[in-house]
């Protein structure tokens, strides 16, 4: 049978009346199933005209086009049906002959010739072709074998439910690692990314072979038409299949209507990944491993909170509007166990919204429960969930006012706000570095003293110093850790910028950069918070070389800090500070760079008490440490014998500095714990230890007697290999000696103690730990001048003997 001349649909006038019909009002809802029916009849029209219609066949539209789902230049998903005795070449060719007739017309059919016994088959390389059966019309052919396919596959489909279900979730999760899980690209695919067409699908699959599963509520549905206009404006700009809503088409469509901005979609997608996501974790079938493991679980749950299916559920939901502190215990507890919050859960977050919001906007002391947060392994999950629910914007207005918001650098390919929690991510994958490299910075990291303002001063990179500090203020953070997230904040770009712009060889270049960093612990900060916005990347393949080149610029500015310990010093006090002028003059500049103004007028007031006798002691309890500050008259064996004093009791010291004046004052920090409470439960223990430091300050007690009964720890049980440095192109006057060992109690007595018995005077000591690892800084002189070699090989052998 001869083919009938048609005419191509683009050209009928029914086409550009769609066309114009859509960019007057933007309606896809509208627009779909008029392009649908448009599609119908192009396929009917060619089937009857070739000699297709004359063989037992039957053509169905599947996915896409079997749902109504169709796009202006969307490919037209059609499934070619017959027996099995049929599929003759005679039949091929008539097939070949009706396809072409619908490509003349301008539809581009994807198609499958297929018999009915091939349809009721689950094959691994075909699943996605077999998934599209779901949705399926006939359209044209043999309406007996039609409808007997829909009786096949309407029971396959019932059969096979499960199975089904299962590979649309693993393709569907598949899908949503490629675009790292999130919806909040700056250039989205509207169809394949998370939150797209692809995801309503999915949700519409699922609820089709579950009859317990929920459509599309009206939130959704009205979603699913904004993507669905979307798609249909960027097919007609492009006159094409596509589907990319780049920076141009924004502009151009949110200046003819702002009701299609980046926001706009952004609110959407989330919309539709939330449900996308919990759908997902309802079908997820659970592993025999996760089977045995759930009564683990469930003994994890508290008077709060349930772990039942792999979830966390509230225990007593309808309290979280009168107390908004249970979403932030409720990140904590998902922080700190890496369990998802149930559908349920999120649901009731959401519905909270406003109360927590209402809650945050004045003053709380929410920091002890985001501190915490921040510093579990888990701390991301806990994020990226209160931002999913909308909730992280509710409790910070800063966050709100990033969400969706693009990034003024080009290296980024995502939100602000995604860029952020990408951020967190790569410090938290520290904690088992990939390679060689992010092994430095894991060790680095776990040196840091101040992980949450860490964390959190990530959380606020795209606000200003001022603005991140607020935000901390008014959250209760301490004021040491506001100002650590306004300096890192304000300061985010030095460190990088240094290290793709700077000559880190000039000796000026090193002075200014550690000039604007401060001190060794600020720089380690800094460097942290560098590594984890090279990292939040995604997979630049430039990212291993910057991440060299930063570790080049920590270890070089490292070195120039550790220089001006001893050689920068105050000769002339800032201008604010006249009164402090005596007592400031000559410590090291590092002194005005780590305290605050009250810390050096407190030193300032205790320096004064020390004058008429000699000595004088302040006993501070902070945040699960205490602090111990000395100020007194020089002498020998001072430091390692208030070291000696305070381990006597069975205290810990974590953190230590020493620092002398010009007129021959010591000004010695200690931050020490208690881990058998013995200062807590005995508070006459810490008028006994401070008296004890008066007696050693004065001579009248040998701190060595104190230690003489104590014991070593064992070197079997060492962590940490012993390595001892000396410099002596540090300073013109002494030699900076750096050891890092395993921490052991006593241990800085001991290392002071060898300097001092060796005829060393120390100058300046900087003390720190992480862990079990003790890393200590010591500027050393022996009459005046550097230690000679001989002397350094010596005090090297004795402190490798003591450590």
């Amino acid at each position: 049978m001869a083919a009938r001349t048609l005419r191509k649909l683009q050209d009928r006038d029914e086409w550009a009346e769609m066309r114009e019909g859509f960019l007057a009002s933007r309606d896809g809802a509208t627009l779909q199933p008029a392009l649908t029916q448009a599609v119908d009849g192009v396929v009917r029209e060619a089937f009857d005209a070739s000699s297709a219609v004359r063989f037992p066949i039957c053509v169905m539209a599947v996915s896409g086009f079997g749902r109504g789902d169709l796009y202006p230049y969307s490919d037209a998903d059609i499934a070619l049906i017959c027996e099995a005795d049929a599929l003759t070449p005679q039949l091929k060719d008539a097939v070949s002959q009706f396809l072409n007739l619908v490509r003349q017309q301008g539809v581009r059919p994807n198609h499958r010739l297929t018999t009915i016994e091939d349809c009721l088959e689950l094959r691994e390389r075909s699943i996605d072709t077999s998934i599209g059966l779901l949705d399926r019309r006939l359209v044209a052919g043999d309406r007996a074998l039609g409808a007997k396919a829909e009786r096949e596959l309407s029971a396959f489909f019932s059969k096979h439910a499960q199975k089904v279900c299962q590979h649309i979730c693993e393709l569907a999760k598949a899908r949503h690692a490629r675009y790292r899980g999130t919806p909040f690209h700056l250039e989205p695919d509207v169809r394949e990314a998370p939150g797209g067409s692809r995801d309503l699908r999915l949700l519409g699959a699922l609820s089709r072979l579950s009859p317990g599963q929920a459509g599309l509520d009206d939130s959704l549905e009205l979603s699913a038409q904004w993507i669905a206009s979307l798609r249909c404006y960027l097919h007609y700009r492009a006159g094409d299949d596509h589907n990319l809503f780049d920076a141009d088409s924004q502009a151009e469509l949110s200046a003819a209507d702002p009701k299609f901005s980046l926001t706009a979609y952004f609110e959407a997608a989330r919309r539709i990944f939330n449900a996308a996501r919990r759908a997902l974790e309802s079908f997820d079938k659970s592993s025999s491993l996760l089977e045995s493991f759930r009564a683990l679980q469930s003994r994890l749950s508290n008077h709060e909170f349930t772990v039942s299916r792999e979830h966390v559920f509230l225990c007593k939901a309808s309290e979280l509007a009168a107390d908004p502190m249970m979403a932030f215990r409720l990140a904590e507890f998902i922080a700190q166990h890496g369990i998802a919050p149930a559908p349920e859960t999120e649901r009731r977050l959401e519905a909270e919204r406003a109360s927590i919001a209402a809650f945050c906007a004045q003053p709380q002391p929410i920091w002890s429960s985001l501190k915490t947060t921040l510093a579990q392994p888990h701390a991301p999950m806990a994020l990226r969930m209160l931002r999913d629910v909308s909730v992280l914007g509710a409790m910070m207005p800063e966050w709100a006012a990033i969400e969706g918001k693009p990034p003024a650098d080009a290296d980024h390919r995502y939100t602000m706000d995604e860029n952020a929690l990408a951020s967190i991510e790569g410090i938290t994958e520290l904690r088992a570095p990939a390679d060689a490299l992010r092994q430095r910075f894991a060790e680095l990291l776990s040196e840091v003293e101040d992980l949450p303002a860490l964390m959190f001063a990530l959380l606020m990179q795209n606000s200003s110093g001022d603005v991140a500090r607020e935000a901390s203020r008014r959250i209760q953070a301490p004021d040491a850790s506001q100002e650590i997230v306004r300096f890192l904040v304000e300061r985010q770009s030095e460190l990088s910028g240094a290290a793709s712009g700077r000559d880190l060889d000039n000796p000026v270049t090193l002075r200014l950069l550690a000039g604007k960093v401060g001190t060794v612990e600020r720089l380690k900060l800094l460097t942290a918070m560098s590594y984890a916005r090279l990292s939040a990347l995604d997979d630049d393949a430039t990212t291993g070389f910057r991440l060299e080149q930063l570790w080049r610029t920590y270890s070089a500015t490292q070195h120039e800090l550790m220089q001006e310990l001893e050689t920068d010093r105050i000769n002339t006090p800032p201008e604010d500070m006249p009164a402090y002028a005596a007592f400031l003059k000559g410590f090291p500049l590092r002194y005005l760079r780590s305290r605050t103004a009250a810390d050096i007028e407190g030193d300032a007031r205790l320096y004064e008490q020390s004058r008429p006798t000699g000595v004088a002691v302040k006993i501070e309890r902070l945040e699960g440490v205490y602090r111990m500050t000395i100020a007194a008259r020089d002498a020998p064996f001072l430091f390692a014998s208030f070291a000696g004093a305070i381990s006597s009791f069975g205290l810990d010291i974590v953190k230590a500095e020493a620092f002398s004046n010009s007129r021959g004052a010591i000004l010695d920090t200690f931050v020490f714990i208690d881990p058998k409470r013995t200062l807590e439960l005995n508070p006459s223990e810490s008028e006994r230890l401070h008296d004890l430091i008066l007696r050693v300050a004065r001579g009248k007690t040998d701190a060595t007697r104190l230690l003489r009964n104590r014991g070593r720890s064992d070197s079997k049980k060492r962590t940490v290999m012993s390595e001892v440095r000396f410099d002596s192109e540090a300073c013109e006057t002494a030699t900076l000696v750096e050891i890092v060992t395993e921490d052991r109690q006593g241990l800085l007595f001991s290392l002071a103690t060898v300097f001092s018995s060796n005829g060393c005077n120390i100058d300046v000591v900087l003390i720190d730990t992480k862990g079990h690892k003790a890393i200590d800084v010591f500027y050393v002189a022996q009459e005046g001048k550097k230690l000679s070699p001989e002397t350094q090989e010596a005090l090297k052998e004795k402190i490798l003997e003591v450590c």
